[in-house]
């Protein structure tokens, strides 16, 4: 019997589940779910959070165009009406614009209030665009104005032991280069994009204070449970609705509420870097709907031999994706820490 790579955890329900499997098969309907419930169940906590344990008055949610934040949106609307929703939309110049196009939509869509606040400026002050041009420098000296770029990360697969990652760089002829990142210029570069996201979510609270209202944030559970996600950047919110979804499931859910079809068809991205970036290329070991799968399977303990051809890899390679996600949960748990006190303080507690 081959040994599980992935540290699962063997709860009742994750025997359920294996049972299931044996019974049923393993495949994309083994993250089906019952749209509707979904919805009224998350409905309901929302109200409650709100009323009972944040008291705020209704929610604030920052709008990517991408499929989680307006799933996120069309959540809170369900919940407590389109009159206690206010939507922020934070366009950067350069990075991916269709975003702003798209958020407006959802906004239109879901008939909420909305803003919309180009953090450029913001950024320019921050030094961002300084910092993160003097980091791509460190390994591609010509690097300046019209270039575009993006961080890649190897190719899981193929590959065993650590991760690393590539700078891949445009000039404005458009010649590419791909450049292996060291350990220095890798983490400049990422300080200086984590600018974005803490810049994006203090307009978010902005707004969130003067209206009396919480913070939804938008990560689903690929995102949430492997680490992606920058600390008091997006990882920050009062109230996280689709944190326990798979990301196949909140496409569910999208279609359940009507989410607009430019959206459901939208290409996952980052919406971090100059040139067009997935969040397989950056993060993932593979496209979301394997990677549910395998996470999936990680959790509730089902080998590497069943999930193989259910997703058409390898043994081996699933193998592989189990391994990047337990040291993905390990050198990302650091995000999920809330600050470390030395003594407790009586009197405080959450």
């Amino acid at each position: 019997m081959t040994q599980m790579v992935c540290q699962v955890d063997r709860t009742h329900a994750g025997e359920k589940v294996v049972a299931k499997v044996k019974k049923n098969g393993f495949s994309s309907t083994s993250l089906q779910l019952d749209a509707a419930q979904s919805v009224d169940s998350i409905s309901k906590s929302i109200r409650q959070s709100l009323a009972k344990n944040l008291k705020r008055r209704g929610s604030v949610v920052g709008l990517s165009g991408g499929i989680d934040s307006t799933v996120t949106l069309g959540l809170c609307v369900k919940a407590i009406g389109p009159e206690k929703v206010f939507a922020v939309l934070m366009p950067e110049a350069g990075v991916d614009e269709e975003s702003g196009r798209l958020g407006e939509l959802a906004a239109r869509h879901f008939g909420v209030d909305y803003t919309s606040e180009n953090i450029t400026p913001a950024l320019e002050a921050l030094g961002h665009y300084r910092r993160y041009a003097e980091a791509v420098r460190m390994v591609i000296p010509q690097y300046g104005p019209g270039w575009k770029s993006k961080v890649v990360t190897s190719d899981t697969l193929s590959t065993s032991g650590y991760t690393y990652f590539f700078l891949v760089a445009q000039e404005p002829g458009g010649q590419t280069h791909k450049v292996r990142l060291p350990m220095k210029p890798y983490l400049e570069i990422l300080a200086a994009t984590n600018f974005k996201q803490r810049t994006r979510k203090m307009i978010e609270y902005h707004h969130a204070d003067r209206l009396h209202y919480a913070v939804a944030g938008t990560p689903n559970r690929l995102e949430y449970e492997l680490g992606f996600f920058v600390k008091q950047g997006d990882g920050s919110a009062d109230i996280k609705p689709i944190a326990h979804l798979y990301k196949s499931q909140v496409y569910q859910l999208a279609e359940h509420l009507g989410v607009p079809a430019a959206i459901r068809e939208r290409k996952p991205t980052t919406g971090t870097f100059s040139m067009d970036q997935g969040q397989d290329e950056f993060f993932f070991s593979l496209p979301y709907d394997k990677m549910d799968l395998c996470l999936y399977a990680c959790n509730n303990g089902i080998p590497a031999e069943t999930v193989a051809p259910a997703i058409g890899l390898t043994v081996d390679q699933v193998k592989r994706v189990f391994a990047d996600i337990d040291t993905k949960r390990s050198t990302t748990r650091y995000l999920h820490m809330p600050p470390i006190l030395v003594e407790g303080v009586p009197g405080v507690s959450c």
